[in-house]
Parts: structure tokens; C-alpha cells; sequence
């Protein structure tokens, strides 16, 4: 018998992605500073905050598996956050125009009964087309992304904004890598299917 899962995330993303699995689970919001430090590649960053988001809870939860998730969207080695609002997520997509994006989407499982664990990241480049104002605009007052990484929504009109996308886990770039999930949680014991 496999420990009981717990999602260490309010994002309705990432809830609506592990939902997919067919597992119960309980989504609980980690108390989580997500400061990047001085220097820490992007990467890094996603990793240690997965693994901190998974361990903020184990505490509350010392008898489960506990998964933690983080994205972080660079462009030319910048990080992107969350936008927050219009104008933002305007001159994000501006500044993203023709060019390549990186997101680093990582994934961390904690077993809290023994502190075992395993982290993993998806890498996916994605490149934007050429956008015009008119239509960075069109598209922000028809989604609202301003609390995604990178100003859009992949799993809706956002990816009509790509030239292309390049990845090895299409969920990754949504929030939560679900074939480094499922490998995962199998190492633990879980039945997925």
C-alpha cells in the first residue's frame, strides 16, 4: 500500500494536471519563500524550489508523498515571473516576440515518513512568432494570463502565439511534468495505471 499524496500547490493548473493520474490526493499551499539567489541558474532555481515546496509541508502531512512543482521561463538568461497585470504581461510578451524562451519545469516527490526523494526537470524551449501590439493586446484581454510565467495560457489560445515548441513532456510547459510524475510516483511504489 502506497503512502497518500498530497500536491503542495494552490494553482488550479498543476491540480487539474495530477487530476489526470486518477489518484486521490489533497492540494495543500506551501508556505514557500520563492526568491531566487544571487546567481542560481535557473534551473537550479526550479529544482530547490520543487524540493522546498514538497518539505514546507512535511511536517503537516510526515505520513504521505508529498509532490512539489516549480516553473521558471528565462529569456536571454532573465527570469520571467508571473506578470500580475496587463501591462506586464504586455511587455513580457513584447520582449518574448520572435524570440526563444527557456522553462525549466521541475518536479520534486518527498516521501515524509523517511525523507527519501527524488527530483526531476523538464526543459522546453518554446519560440514565440513575430506579435504585433494589436494582437499581444487581443490576446491579453481574452485570457487574462497574468498569473502564468511568461504571460499566456499553453493549454488555450496561447499557443496560437508559437512558431514552435520543443519538448520531451507537453505538460511540463503546463506546470507539472506529468511522465516525470508518473516515473516517479512508480518509484515509489505507486501504482499509476
Amino acid at each position: 500500500m502506497s503512502l497518500p499524496l498530497v500536491l503542495a500547490s494552490s494553482s488550479v493548473y498543476r491540480q487539474t494536471l495530477l487530476k489526470r493520474l486518477g489518484l486521490p490526493f489533497i492540494a495543500q499551499s506551501p508556505d514557500a519563500v520563492e526568491d531566487q539567489l544571487p546567481g542560481e541558474p535557473s534551473r537550479s532555481l526550479a529544482e530547490r524550489l520543487a524540493l522546498c515546496k514538497a518539505g514546507a509541508l512535511s511536517e503537516d502531512f510526515a505520513q504521505h508523498l508529498i509532490i512539489g512543482s516549480d516553473q521558471v521561463a528565462t529569456l536571454n538568461k532573465q527570469v520571467l515571473g508571473k506578470p500580475g497585470n496587463f501591462d506586464a504581461a504586455f511587455a513580457q510578451l513584447k520582449a518574448q516576440s520572435g524570440e526563444t524562451v527557456l522553462f525549466y519545469t521541475s518536479v520534486a516527490i518527498l516521501d515524509s515518513a523517511n525523507g527519501a526523494y527524488r527530483c526531476a526537470t523538464d526543459a522546453t524551449k518554446v519560440t514565440f512568432r513575430q506579435l504585433g501590439d494589436d494582437e499581444i493586446t487581443r490576446y491579453l484581454e481574452r485570457e487574462k494570463p497574468y498569473d502564468c510565467a511568461g504571460s499566456f495560457k499553453v493549454e488555450a489560445l496561447g499557443i496560437a502565439l508559437f512558431k514552435s515548441v520543443e519538448t520531451q513532456d507537453p505538460t511540463g510547459l503546463m506546470g507539472l511534468p506529468l511522465i516525470l510524475v508518473a516515473k516517479m510516483l512508480r518509484e515509489f511504489g505507486v501504482q499509476v495505471i
